[in-house]
């Protein structure tokens, strides 16, 4: 949550979705996120009097204890989060909630709801209402029965990670950490000795074996139209959290890098040409918020020259419009089991704030903002865009120039290839050149310094037509003087 959001919440003041606490008691905190799980989900601000006043927490509490003693209080388990903020020099802490998948759910065995401004243990009669209402809405995709074999199907490696992270961020409290089968309980993956279809997609070796949907294919294309001339594509399957692991390593593998040189030096520094957690970011809430009971439906990533496409069947959640993408919102989960699982891992972090991030780090990184399209037929589709020229390119160098540079040559620019633009000035023979370099075997200058050179186009011939005349010489591009000029920087 931006503070700027923060601070308009503590304007508003408290209503059936936002509750003021001046403290972080975990008995009473347990009992509003109970209550707003229960009804719409909510804010729950620590630190704020019930006139919107701040007054701090002092730094007495922790955010891991805090998150520690309410996932072991609720019951069912449920995902909600807590982040500190820092306002007028005092610490707020805000606990977001989302409207619950499972009600009725109880905080230490006692149940809440949310009435206006008033939170009030449940009667009985509300407790059969919600207890009714569960049973006629279908249940989720993801709490379905799978047809996996339990005791041949999984993916021991996988059940193995979660533990251990839970073991390192003590989100959790597993009943026997040791047992495989009440891990997958404990995470509501396992009903009566049978595997969901949850805990399929998450840890079973070949889940797209029964669901054919959970497929991910990607592609990098060499041009920014769709064609038929791939440069590499690949399709993943497996258990979910692994493949979307290798999903992120076949965008970093074929996405280029943008180039930076200190003033007076020759190496390079290499940063993404997207920002690297905007993109995990993407791809998390791609494989957390798709439509899998959809079986045409699936994921899908596109690189292109000067984009990359992160595709999900299903459209945004009910209640979630691009508008509130834009400027953030209480999560709303299709598959929550889905998403707590990779809360554990800790790979999900703040709920309903992952557009938030993403955009913010497009903007650190100076390149066009994301963008998000929805539509109910064909799916959600986040796009992240390749930068504009730069004003610091020489007069001379085009705007197609720029693109190669930042896109293109900047992935296979060498340290080799460097030295030749250095050592070049004017127009020069090969053998005045490899001279120049220090460079005594004409096989390994031609392959290691000069083709390379040639290969991305920051050099090029004299006599082009006549590759091999004697008279042929070398001069820099406009790509090799706009590397040049960054190294003088």
């Amino acid at each position: 949550m931006k503070t700027e959001k923060l601070i308009e919440i503590l304007q508003l003041g408290e209503d059936q979705q936002i509750e003021f606490k001046t403290d972080c008691r975990t008995q009473v905190i347990g009992r509003q996120v109970c209550a707003f799980l229960n009804t719409k989900g909510g804010y729950v601000v620590c630190g704020v009097d019930d006139k919107g006043k701040i007054t701090g927490i002092g730094g007495r509490e922790r955010i891991s204890k805090l998150e520690n003693e309410l996932a072991r209080g609720l019951s069912p388990s449920a995902l909600v989060s807590v982040e500190k903020h820092d306002i007028q020099g005092k610490e707020v802490l805000v606990i977001e909630v989302p409207a619950g998948k499972d009600i009725p759910y109880a905080f230490r065995d006692q149940i809440f709801i949310r009435t206006g401004d008033i939170t009030r243990k449940a009667d009985i009669e509300t407790i059969k209402d919600m207890v009714v209402r569960r049973q006629v809405e279908p249940e989720r995709w993801e709490r379905r029965f799978s047809i996996a074999d339990i005791a041949s199907d999984l993916n021991v490696d996988e059940i193995a990670a979660v533990v251990k992270a839970v073991n390192r961020n003590s989100r959790m409290e597993f009943h026997n950490e040791d047992d495989m089968q009440a891990v997958l309980q404990d995470m509501a993956m396992v009903k009566y000795g049978r595997l969901t279809n949850g805990g399929d997609v998450l840890f079973a070796n070949n889940p797209e074996l029964r669901h054919p949907q959970v497929r991910v294919r990607a592609v990098c294309f060499t041009a920014d139209k769709t064609d038929d001339t791939y440069r590499d594509e690949k399709t993943f399957a497996g258990p979910l959290v692994s493949v979307l692991e290798e999903v992120y390593r076949f965008i970093v593998r074929n996405t280029p890098t943008l180039a930076h040189f200190r003033k007076g030096e020759l190496e390079r520094q290499n940063e993404p040409l997207y920002p690297a957690d905007a993109v995990r970011e993407g791809l998390v809430n791609a494989f957390a918020h798709r439509d899998y009971a959809d079986y045409k439906g699936g994921i899908a990533v596109h690189i292109y020259p000067r984009r990359l496409e992160i595709w999900n069947s299903g459209s945004l959640p009910a209640g979630v419009t691009l508008k509130k993408l834009a400027r953030g919102h209480i999560s709303v989960l299709r598959n929550p089991d889905v998403a707590h699982v990779l809360y554990l891992r800790g790979m999900m972090e703040k709920l309903g704030r992952g557009s938030l991030m993403i955009q913010d780090l497009c903007e650190k990184q100076k390149i066009p903002a994301p963008e998000w399209k929805s539509d109910p037929a064909l799916g959600v589709t986040l796009t992240f865009s390749a930068p504009e020229m730069t004003p610091e390119v020489t007069p001379e160098a085009t705007t197609e120039v720029t693109t190669e540079v930042t896109t293109e040559a900047t992935t296979e620019v060498t340290t080799e290839v460097i030295r030749v633009l250095n050592a070049l000035r004017g127009e020069m023979p090969r053998r005045d050149i490899q001279k120049k370099l220090g460079l005594k075997n004409d096989e390994h200058f031609r392959k290691a310094y000069l083709k390379p050179a040639l290969r991305v186009g920051v050099i090029e011939m004299t006599i082009p037509d006549k590759p091999k005349s004697s008279g042929q010489k070398y001069r820099l591009t406009k790509k090799g003087k706009y590397f040049l000029k960054q190294a003088e920087k």
